[in-house]
């Protein structure tokens, strides 16, 4: 990822992540690309309900989908996921030098 990512795309990326099936999509999707019919059947929903859970993660960057002829297959987007790890990463950097600053506090104490 180049730069960091804009509150907007994190949004995104939570958005899409934030719903059960989508959830499910990628799961199914890490195990390697799939096609839309092949990740509705073990869901147990329309490929229509599919294509919509489909076009929210990509918008997000998370998926990415390609036509070749009458099947569009499906495989996840690393970039995206990357958007994800810099943002937690900043977050817990920040906890790391408040607790850095609170351990070197007690000790300050203790001398």
């Amino acid at each position: 990822m180049s730069g960091l990512a804009t509150p907007s795309q994190v949004d995104l990326a939570f958005h899409a992540l934030g719903d059960p099936t989508r959830r499910a999509i990628v799961e199914r999707l890490s195990e390697g690309p799939r096609s839309v019919s092949g990740l509705a059947e073990p869901l147990g929903v329309t490929i229509t309900a599919i294509a919509q859970h489909l076009q929210v993660l990509e918008q997000s960057g998370l998926v990415r989908t390609r036509k070749t002829g009458r099947v569009r297959t499906c495989r996840m987007e690393a970039s995206g996921f990357g958007i994800l790890e810099g943002w937690i990463a900043e977050r817990r950097s920040t906890l790391e030098r408040q607790l850095d600053r609170l351990g070197d506090l007690l000790a300050e104490e203790d001398d």
